[in-house]
């Protein structure tokens, strides 16, 4: 797997991850203020009429420029593959660790019932466990949960869905702005 790009606005505030094809274009469009990190990849380009080839050296952590400065997304989008990550792949029911497959979103107030599909409504749920609580509520069915479901901000968000590529420098900076709660002992298997 290739390591990816962290892009950030000008004030430091993570907005998305890059191919370094699309940080590339970034640079070549003079779009990048400031870098932080190593260097993800060097890319050779073509040659001058002196028969010098040109190079390009991507950080790990670029911030960009522009007419407008990007603000981060105030919710990030659900997934499946974000939701079990926030929940490091633990069924928040029985307490045991599953692959992807194995895994299912599961609603604590049931859609039926008038819950909502969001972030502080859903868990990590191993099939048999989703299909025991079924449409209940957890109290009529005495089931307890192990953890209260939470939105993460836009950091812990970035982490979450590159965290199998994610380089040192760029965990490092992106822990500095998670929530207070999770900034230790959170995505460190």
């Amino acid at each position: 797997m290739q390591a990816r790009i962290l892009r950030l606005n000008l004030a430091g505030q993570p907005l998305e991850w890059l191919t370094w094809q699309e940080a590339s274009c970034l640079y070549v469009r003079d779009l990048v203020t400031w870098t932080l990190g190593g260097i993800v990849q060097r890319v050779r380009g073509g040659f001058n009429c002196s028969g010098e080839r040109s190079t390009l050296d991507l950080a790990a952590i670029i911030a960009c420029g522009g007419a407008r400065m990007a603000r981060p997304r105030r919710r990030p989008p659900l997934t499946n593959r974000a939701l079990f990550f926030r929940d490091t792949h633990t069924c928040l029911y029985c307490g045991n660790i599953f692959n992807s497959v194995e895994l299912t979103r599961d609603h604590v107030m049931p859609v039926s019932r008038g819950g909502f599909d969001s972030w502080e409504n859903v868990v990590t749920a191993c099939r048999r466990c989703n299909q025991h609580k079924g449409n209940h509520l957890l109290e009529d069915i005495e089931m307890e949960l192990l953890a209260l479901p939470f939105c993460p901000n836009a950091a812990e968000y970035l982490a979450l869905i590159n965290s199998e590529r994610i380089r040192g420098d760029q965990m490092e900076f992106l822990r500095g702005q998670f929530s207070r709660r999770r900034q230790q002992g959170w995505l460190l298997h």
